[in-house]
């Protein structure tokens, strides 16, 4: 019995590689012809094939519910196209160990998700980010109209790029009064962290009153500021790029300074309960071999994997901001979704039993 364990399980892990390898592939190729506009003399193909690069984990990891879906369908698809399936259900086979035996591999690339959700994809993007900014907008320090906003009280700042190295080059920080009126602008080439305060680094800095403006010039100037190398690093990424802990991190800090964090806790909740996402899927995709696809060509086995795959992401995506808006918790928009997965898969495994 443990051989054939063995033999289903590496069949749909098999076919799961397979299929994330096919997705990553052609999203890479994507990603490279969309860079490819940005090229220039400091943006060269080069730089572009390591940016492309360094965001695979990221895209392995986005991708791993889809193709852990869509490789269920194909590896059971295949053991039913052969008969297999009719073999092993008439030598005894239950049909709750063959769900359990497809889980197992779905569940190791789970594992192998969040690892990489966690310990390796932010760091790699937040580095990719941060040589193209560098590549693009240059390292002089002028003002980009790429970068990176953030707000503190009353004072915005813009960060051209975010070095893993705790630097930052091109700082602005406009500094406005109660009432909205701008009082100074501050433009450094610069900014090195220096464990409780960072140090601008060739500063110009004018200051507005009603009447006039004055300016000023610094080698360097302190900065004191709630802002970290650490918060920096988070808000260089989408929340959907970062780990649940840096989600959690700067959630914390936006409700400090009283800024909306609604954005960063859905994307914790879709990564806490992204495990269970990934179960529902197979799920419906063994329901799908045992009951409807039970006799259907491979070909239809994939499409109708795939249109659960996006159905299943579309309602995510759709409920996710309608939880925003109208102020429920993002956690039933994501939980949703995998319940009616979950029940739809069960109800029809309970048929085909």
């Amino acid at each position: 019995m443990r051989r054939l364990d063995r033999y289903v399980g590496s069949t749909v892990f098999k076919s799961i590689l397979l299929v994330l390898a096919v997705i990553v592939g052609l999203d890479v190729i994507s990603a490279l012809i969309d860079e490819s506009d940005d090229i220039s003399e400091t943006y060269t193909f080069s730089l572009v094939l390591k940016y492309v690069m360094l965001t695979v984990p990221s895209r392995i990891y986005e991708f791993i519910p889809f193709a852990a879906l869509i490789g269920a369908l194909v590896g059971l698809g295949q053991l039913a196209t052969t008969s297999e399936l009719v073999v092993m259900r008439g030598s005894g086979v239950s049909v709750g160990r063959l769900v359990w035996v497809t889980m197992k591999p779905a569940l190791m690339l789970v594992l192998v998700a969040v690892l990489l959700g966690e310990y390796v994809a932010p760091h790699l993007e937040q580095l990719a980010k941060s040589e193209r900014s560098i590549a693009l907008s240059g390292d002089s320090g002028g003002m980009s109209r790429r970068g990176l906003w953030n707000r503190e009280g009353n004072t915005f700042m813009h960060f051209n790029a975010v070095r893993t190295d705790t630097t930052l080059v091109g700082v602005m920080l406009l500094q406005f009064d109660d009432e909205g009126q701008l009082k100074s602008a501050l433009r450094a080439q610069r900014a090195v962290f220096g464990g409780d305060h960072w140090t601008l680094q060739r500063v110009s800095r004018s200051e507005f009153t009603t009447w006039e403006a004055t300016r000023s010039w610094y080698p360097t100037l302190r900065w004191d500021t709630n802002i970290t190398p650490e918060l920096l690093g988070i808000l260089a990424l989408s929340p959907q790029s970062l780990s649940a802990r840096d989600l959690f991190v700067y959630s914390r800090y936006l409700n400090r300074q009283g800024l909306n964090a609604d954005d960063y806790q859905l994307a914790l909740w879709n990564k806490l309960l992204q495990p269970l996402g990934v179960a529902s899927l197979v799920l419906v995709a063994i329901s799908f071999i045992f009951g409807p696809l039970r006799s259907g060509t491979m070909g239809f086995r994939i499409f109708a994997g795939v249109v659960v795959g996006v159905i299943f992401r579309t309602s995510q995506d759709l409920l996710g901001p309608t939880s925003l808006v109208y102020g429920f918790s993002p956690a039933y928009a994501v939980l949703l979704p995998i319940v009616v997965c979950a029940v739809v898969g069960m109800v029809l495994l309970r048929r085909a039993s």
